[in-house]
């Protein structure tokens, strides 16, 4: 069963000159990486140990590579052209349930975080412009409303998800700005903060955790059959090209960006990396923006994923106009009514990058293809996918427990003790003239 976005990607004429579908399905991987759940890494860095951190992040990486290009090889083999026909033609309708479920869960959970980020992100941006601070612009359900009807819906209505491509060349070239403005502040502002105890140990007890944040942030298998629709040209050559050079300039972005996070603020950092920074930090608060309008621009990759599901299990795959209009209203509003009423997901986002990210990552690509492999059970992809597959079971089993047992604590809106007026002083005389 194929969706109307993928017949209508599948359909039109191919592009003989140029790479231009493949650079548009880069900007979307990497964006769908790092839009986002980049903030979160400095925080995995704090609970797994620095040293092991920045190895663990290495191993995420290369399974997220791994696993991407065996969804696709998946398909090919099983002759499927979306993540669910795949799930359901290996696994049945017990499996194409329990997929359908994961993958709208992580999307649609993932699209609420991002309402709430913009809201907490932007309100602090406004509240240093002078004259605002009394100004509704301040109040974070209005904003809130305000980027969704003005931005997110507007973007999310596009039926070929090739057209977010330059969408996502500019959160990419914003995220870039944040990894700037974060290094800075780790030369500028490091000194200001006093270093935990064993900021510098090798690894830590919530290690498992740490890697359900990575989990969370490098997941892009969810849209990964929209995305290999979209290319002129879907081979798996051009894929294999696409997705190595993708997520190697995440995974650069990624170490750099936590790293620097996690030098700066050590055992102290938070889970939203930005928390970390006083409110009068001008740097900082140009860096809050960004990541704010980078969050925005994230947020149609996952609308684009939850709207496919319910497409193909209410649906067949097929949805008139006037249904893809109604269905992604509905999907934005009921996603935007949650945002307005909760300020921190806290537990149900560690929940949701080891519940539904670690299985979309690890687990289920792997299952797929070893029922579908033709190949002798000693052959690499065999026995990688059944490591991979077992790493998975283990982190999604561990990672529950431990997030139940440690839930991260929410900090929203917190000062940190740091911010004093000196260091407030010292962090503004640093700014650029």
């Amino acid at each position: 069963v194929e969706t109307d976005d993928q017949i209508a990607l599948l359909s039109k004429p191919r592009n003989k000159g140029g790479n231009s579908d493949l650079a548009s399905a880069g900007f979307n991987i990497i964006n769908s990486i790092i839009g986002s759940g980049i903030i979160g890494l400095p925080y995995s860095m704090k609970e797994a140990g620095f040293p092991l951190g920045v190895l663990l992040l290495f191993v995420v990486a290369y399974i997220t590579d791994y696993s991407i290009i065996l969804l696709i090889k998946g398909g090919n083999l099983s002759n499927t052209k979306s993540y669910q026909e795949l799930v359901k033609k290996t696994y049945g309708l017990v499996g194409y349930l329990i997929l359908s479920t994961l993958q709208f869960l992580y999307p649609f959970i993932a699209m609420i975080s991002y309402n709430i980020i913009t809201g907490d992100t932007l309100t602090k941006v406004f509240q240093r412009i002078p004259g605002v601070g009394l100004d509704v612009l301040t109040d974070r359900h209005f904003i809130i409303l305000l980027t969704t009807i003005i931005f997110t819906l507007p973007i999310s209505l596009y039926r070929d998800i090739a057209k977010l491509g330059k969408v996502s060349l500019l959160s990419l070239i914003l995220t870039v700005v944040i990894l700037i403005i974060v290094m800075v502040r780790t030369v500028t502002f490091s000194p200001q903060v006093p270093k935990s105890e064993n900021a510098w140990i090798f690894a830590k007890s919530n290690a498992v955790q740490a890697i359900g944040v990575m989990s969370f942030a490098f997941i892009c298998h969810h849209n990964s059959f929209l995305i290999y629709g979209s290319l002129e040209e879907p081979t798996l050559k051009s894929w294999s090209q696409v997705t190595h050079m993708s997520v190697s300039l995440a995974l650069v972005i990624s170490v750099v960006f936590a790293a620097c996070g996690y030098m700066t603020f050590t055992g102290y950092t938070e889970g939203d990396i930005f928390e970390n920074y006083c409110r009068d930090d001008n740097l900082a608060t140009f860096g809050r923006f960004c990541y704010g309008v980078t969050v925005i621009l994230t947020f149609p990759l996952e609308c684009f994923v939850t709207r496919e599901v319910i497409a193909n299990v209410f649906f067949h795959g097929n949805l008139s106009t006037v249904f893809h209009v109604l269905v992604t209203v509905v999907i934005i509003a009921v996603a935007t009514g949650v945002s307005l009423m909760y300020d921190c997901l806290g537990i149900v986002l560690e929940l949701n990058g080891v519940l539904s990210a670690t299985p979309l990552v690890f687990i289920i690509p792997s299952a797929c293809y070893l029922r579908l492999s033709k190949e002798r059970w000693n052959h690499s992809d065999n026995l990688i996918s059944c490591l991979i597959l077992v790493l998975g079971v283990l982190v999604m089993a561990v990672g529950f427990v431990m997030t139940i047992l440690h839930p991260q604590e929410c900090s929203h809106g917190k000062e940190m003790f740091y911010c004093s007026t000196s260091n407030v002083s010292f962090h503004n005389s640093t700014l650029p003239p």
